[in-house]
C-alpha cells in the first residue's frame, strides 16, 4: 500500500522549533516531489514546502522562508520539515504529500492524514 505518514507536531511556545516527519512506505521518495501542505481553522489549504527530487531544489512559501527548511533521508525515505522560530500563526494542521513525478507542480496524490502544531503567544 502506498501511504505517507506524518509525525511530530505539538504545543510549542511562540519563537520555539519542531521538526515535522513524513515517512513513505509502498514507494521511494527518489522518484517523486514532496509537499508540506497547512490548514488553519477558517482557513483555505496553504502550501508551506516542497522537495523537488529530480534536481534536488526546495521551495518555500513566503510566509516561512528563512524559518523553515526541507529536507530528505533517502536511506530512512522520510523527508523533515524544520520549523523555527515559530509563530502562533503557524498553527494549523500539516500535512504532507507525494506528487506524481518530480516536480512541486503537483499534481499530489498520496496524502497523509496530518499532524497539528499549535504555537502559543
Amino acid at each position: 500500500e502506498v501511504q505517507v505518514v506524518e509525525s511530530g507536531g505539538g504545543l510549542v511556545q511562540a519563537g520555539g522549533s519542531l521538526r515535522l516527519s513524513c515517512a513513505a512506505s509502498g514507494f521511494t521518495f527518489d522518484d517523486y516531489a514532496v509537499g508540506w501542505f497547512r490548514q488553519a481553522p477558517g482557513k483555505e489549504q496553504e502550501g508551506v514546502s516542497c522537495f523537488n527530487s529530480s534536481d534536488g531544489s526546495t521551495y518555500y512559501a513566503d510566509s516561512v522562508k528563512g524559518r523553515f527548511t526541507i529536507s530528505s533521508d533517502n536511506a530512512k525515505n522520510t523527508v523533515y520539515l524544520q520549523m523555527n522560530s515559530l509563530k502562533p500563526e503557524d498553527t494549523a494542521v500539516y500535512y504532507c504529500a507525494a506528487a506524481l513525478d518530480y516536480y512541486c507542480s503537483g499534481p499530489y496524490v498520496t496524502w497523509g492524514q496530518g499532524t497539528q502544531v499549535t504555537v502559543s503567544s
